[in-house]
């Protein structure tokens, strides 16, 4: 007996209008497809999924023929829902559009259970003709795109009109069509008869994080992590720019984490000033950080101490645009004990004074590349004091304040212990560019170090 299936996502946009009028909330089933009515836009491909039924009646012995009805699909590098994992991965909006109110309640399904749903069909043969596939969940709209906003990008959705998107390039008319559905529908079959294990039953939000992965891997976005390690004076903010440039990473500088941190708490702390927020303990946690890092900063020369450092650059690697993206650490972390604070995992059974074990590190974090730029201090000084006074003045690049960088430099990376060394016991063995040689192939090499990563840059 030959078996033809015919998967169909137009049904969706389909009208029950009885049984909308009776009981709104009461899910449909497979067995009410007979009454629905066409959307203005699908009635072909309505007509295509009668005649595929009707040929199935007409010899049973030789030929038999199935209508999958399938929910919106998700997974893999997403279809219908890519528009908004790309906008909430890019991170270029402030939020991720949501059309109209969201209120419309969508049936899903991971293509992966789509995909068992089908080859069950074509080996049970049942008896149900018409079989509607969609997952457990019946999420809104709004639901999803939060929840994708919110796991890959800022966590901020914004609600625009009908006719706003259309405008953009990515929603056609049936896209359109398609993400505005609003129906309640479960299936029949695939849970008394289908035999297949479920990857995503549940749905798309309680399966979010494995969705975001599949999401990445299959469109090749998984993020690229360098640091760019040197002496005072050997280009590191040139290369680091130019690194961000060219594969679209995000610079990361010492000052510039530090002042965003100490913005952000500062922010975050002006709540409490509201005679609304006098209860805020995320305001008040806010100001008692930014009490303690003035007293640091007092204390310690205008510095602040490493362990706060360190704490903004955590904070800054694991925010969504360099878990997405990528970055270039640059000049940061400075020391061995920097390196093995700010990216190390500790395990309090692991620290039993004692027992030494191998250093652990936090992979997502970590970088995985490091590039040093190397040159020997009378090099480093000539090339100071050659630039131009107008590039030098108000910097730190001064001759005696570079001489002192340069020195304090030197002392805390010795022969036995460099920032390098950490790197080297991880295995994560550091890139060494010579800047004394002819600097016209020195990108070249760098960017021959970052291209030998095992994975396609996207």
């Amino acid at each position: 007996i030959k078996t033809s299936i015919f998967l169909s996502l137009e049904w969706i946009n389909d009208v029950f209008p009885q049984a909308i009028e009776d009981e709104p909330e009461q899910p449909f089933s497979e067995a009410d497809y007979r009454r629905r009515k066409p959307h203005p836009n699908f009635k072909e491909d309505i007509n295509v999924e009668k005649q595929i039924i009707k040929l199935g009646k007409t010899d049973k012995t030789r030929f038999l023929t199935y209508v999958v009805a399938s929910g919106l699909t998700y997974g893999a590098g997403e279809n219908i829902f890519h528009y908004f994992f790309k906008n909430a991965w890019h991170g270029n909006a402030d939020a991720v559009n949501i059309i109209g109110t969201g209120e419309n309640i969508v049936p899903c399904i991971h293509v992966t259970d789509l995909g068992n749903i089908v080859v069950s069909v074509a080996d049970s043969k049942p008896k149900t003709r018409y079989i509607v596939a969609v997952d457990d969940s019946m999420n809104s709209m709004t639901e999803i795109i939060t929840s994708i906003s919110t796991n890959l990008g800022t966590g901020k959705v914004m609600h625009i009109t009908r006719e706003e998107a259309l405008l953009f390039p990515e929603i056609t008319q049936k896209v359109f069509d398609t993400l505005s559905v609003d129906i309640r529908i479960e299936g029949g079959w695939i849970k008394e008869g289908a035999k297949f294990e479920w990857k995503a039953e549940t749905g798309i939000i309680e399966n979010m994080e494995s969705v975001i992965a599949e999401y990445k891997k299959t469109r090749e976005l998984l993020p690229i992590r360098l640091c760019v390690l040197g002496a005072p004076g050997t280009g590191k903010s040139l290369v680091a720019s130019q690194l961000c440039q060219h594969y679209k990473l995000h610079h990361l500088k010492i000052a510039d984490v530090i002042q965003e941190a100490v913005q952000k708490l500062e922010r975050t702390a002006a709540r409490a000033e509201s005679e609304d927020n006098e209860d805020d303990d995320g305001a008040q946690q806010a100001q008692e950080t930014l009490d303690l890092l003035n007293e640091s900063k007092q204390e310690n020369n205008d510095r602040y101490e490493d362990q706060y450092v360190i704490q903004f650059f955590n904070e800054k690697l694991l925010s969504m645009p360099c878990q997405n993206q990528g970055y270039v650490l640059d000049g940061f972390p400075k020391t061995y004990t920097q390196a093995k604070d700010l990216f190390g995992r500790k395990d309090e059974e692991e620290e039993e004074e004692g027992d030494e074990q191998p250093l652990e590190y936090n992979s997502k974090i970590m970088p995985e590349v490091v590039i040093s730029l190397d040159a020997n201090d009378e090099f480093l000084k000539n090339r100071i004091m050659n630039l131009p006074e107008s590039v030098v003045a108000g910097t730190h690049n001064t001759e005696d304040l570079f001489v002192k960088r340069l020195t304090e430099f030197r002392a805390i990376n010795t022969d036995d212990q460099t920032v390098l060394n950490y790197f080297d016991e991880l295995e994560i063995h550091p890139h060494h560019v010579d800047i004394t040689t002819d600097n016209t192939t020195n990108m070249a090499q760098v960017k021959l170090a970052v291209g030998a990563l095992s994975y396609t840059i996207a």
